[in-house]
């Protein structure tokens, strides 16, 4: 065992993944031992080296294979291909990944060099019985030349630690309260879903082009997307699992990872954490939130969520509020605690759209659960989120489903937390295009394990999608800044009173240079070639921001005179073929002026 760990090194899969999910192969040596150099950066075990090594050290190799199985590395069909200890391919918090794959030609290996540890090297005797290998054998007697020069390892590279190789390890931000000036949001998405977040608990959640919940671009405000409530039952106190709606006195702190986002916050000898997430294989998010209890008493804790059910583009949501309200159903399934909406279609071509919206407890509820789906009886005459009647003196919810004016989503889950113990309620939204498959994805999501895979999922996808696309963990970072803007009206991008009021003219001015005036505008001049970089930077932000369903056109004014050499505008053209925009140009526009 090498540094605590399994021995075993040579080429296998490792722990990364292209678009298509597929595990990457690569040759792995031990430092000091092999001529390649910065081996010390990856550590990546085989099981199939210990098997190979049998024929050598069969006692040694049983006592590997031991420790392999004790850490799970066995399965269906043997042991898996390898176990990667690279901390840069690692979520956080863990010491390895498993590489969950087999491969023929690497069993076959195994069991051969095995049967000849145990059959005193039978299957190598008939391999030298072949004609043709007898033919070479006296390859394989030639000796070692005498006078070569011996390369010795270097001492420092031989005994540097895998595991503390320089190597570049997930980044995330962290925020603590929200203070004034324009939000900080983040973007989740596996291509198809998408969930964007604002360090206060604002913000929506897409599906393509449908938007699931309701959300308005309010930067002074900020307070409308899905929220989860708690109430203490027996002091009678209410908060929200993020700044809002309900703000509150606790300490509150933001992490947004590139797979997740996470809202801590302690009221007292309460901890809260709300994990959010995106399902990598399935068209949906989970919201789990986690209580931790600090205290001396037991605490007994209802946990509501609400979130305002939309099922149609945002835009007719913005054109027509009252009017797209109309048109949603709303229904209980008690045998899986979930409430279903979809929109009645207003033509027979309309595709429909169905959502479902269930809790999954990872403790005994202490109480029956309730549901809502009518905003007016969830927040009563006159009062906002913030001021909900559901949320008042304990009040119950309706459980009223049906065709309801203003459609939610709101269930309430009651659970019991004991002195010094966790309790966890993972509350999950889906989408399908028909009932049937609505159905197998709230049967598929009951499990209790369905948020652990969820999460390891969506940390993969995130690793794949940083690698196809070759952003650094820092640059997705800088992106996810960049896209606050757009997203939230910013003042320090507006122009003055004066150019708003004198306007740029129609909007038909744009469409001479293929720029629909849709979608916001990312604008880029460039009038020298060594700020070359931004551009191509600039348009891997496009391709990050088009994956996590953020669509913008890309603007690029090339500033420079005209001339005969047009070197600038040549390596501006240059970049956006070789980008990964290439293929969708209609998005990204090139003007020089």
């Amino acid at each position: 065992m090498y540094k605590r760990q399994p021995w075993g090194i040579s080429e296998s899969a490792y722990n990364a993944r292209d678009i298509e999910f597929t595990y990457q192969y690569s040759n792995f040596g031990v430092p000091g031992l092999g001529l390649k150099r910065g081996l010390a950066d990856n550590v990546v075990i085989a099981p199939y080296a210990t098997g190979l090594a049998s024929m050598v050290n069969p006692a040694g190799a049983q006592r590997n294979y031991a420790r392999l199985a004790e850490m799970g590395a066995i399965g269906r069909y043997g042991f898996y291909e390898a176990l990667d200890f690279t901390r840069a391919r690692l979520p956080d918090g863990a010491a390895y990944a498993i590489v969950r794959a087999f491969m023929a030609h690497h069993q076959g290996m195994t069991v051969v060099a095995i049967a000849n540890a145990l059959r005193d090297g039978q299957m190598r005797a008939r391999f030298h019985r072949e004609p043709i290998i007898q033919a070479v054998e006296l390859l394989l007697q030639e000796r070692v030349p005498r006078d070569i020069a011996a390369l010795h390892p270097r001492s420092k590279e031989a005994d540097m630690p895998f595991v503390e190789a320089d190597n570049q390890l997930p980044t995330a931000r962290f925020l603590v309260a929200p203070s004034g000036g324009a939000p900080v949001t983040h973007l989740l998405s596996n291509g198809r879903y998408s969930v964007m977040l604002t360090a206060a608990g604002a913000g929506y959640s897409r599906w393509g082009d449908i938007a699931v919940t309701r959300w308005r671009e309010d930067s002074t405000r900020d307070d409308s997307g899905s929220f989860i409530f708690l109430r203490d039952k027996e002091s009678g106190k209410t908060w929200s699992a993020g700044a809002q709606p309900l703000g509150g006195d606790g300490q509150y702190q933001v992490a947004f990872g590139e797979d997740h986002a996470e809202f801590s916050r302690r009221d007292g000898s309460l901890t809260t954490s709300l994990h959010v997430l995106v399902s990598g294989e399935d068209d949906g998010e989970v919201r789990r939130i986690s209580i931790n209890n600090r205290g001396r008493r037991s605490r007994d804790i209802a946990v509501t969520s609400y979130a305002e059910v939309v099922l149609a583009a945002p835009a007719a949501d913005h054109a027509h509020p009252a009017f797209a309200k109309m048109f949603v159903v709303t229904e209980f399934l008690p045998e899986f605690g979930a409430l279903l909406a979809t929109r009645r279609p207003r033509s027979p071509q309309e595709p429909r759209v169905w959502a479902a919206h269930f809790a999954v407890v990872e403790r005994e509820a202490s109480a029956a659960a309730q549901y809502e789906s009518d905003r007016a009886r969830f927040l009563g005459r006159g009062r906002s989120i913030a001021s909900a009647a559901a949320m008042q003196d304990d009040q119950p919810l309706s459980n009223t489903v049906g065709t309801v004016l203003d459609p939610v989503f709101s269930l309430r889950i009651s659970v019991k937390v004991p002195p010094g113990r966790l309790a966890h309620v993972a509350f999950w939204t889906v989408v399908a295009s028909s009932r049937a498959e609505l159905l197998d994805l709230i049967d598929k999501h009951q499990d209790r394990n369905a948020f652990d895979r969820a999460k390891t999922l969506a940390w993969t996808q995130a690793q794949v999608q940083l690698r196809h696309l070759d952003v650094k963990t820092d640059e997705a970072a800088d992106f996810q800044r960049l896209a606050a803007p757009v997203l939230y009206s910013d003042a320090a991008f507006k122009p003055s009173s004066g150019t708003i009021m004198r306007g740029a003219g129609p909007q038909s001015g744009l469409w001479p240079h293929s720029i629909s005036g849709d979608l916001p505008i990312v604008l880029l001049h460039i009038d020298d070639i060594e700020d070359i970089a931004q551009v191509r930077q600039l348009l891997q932000a496009h391709e990050y921001w088009r994956i996590k369903r953020l669509n913008v056109d890309l603007v690029i004014v090339n500033e420079r005179a005209s001339s005969y050499v047009q070197d600038l505008q040549v390596a501006i053209e240059t970049a956006v073929r070789s980008s990964q925009s290439r293929t969708r140009l209609p998005d990204l526009s090139l003007i020089h002026i």
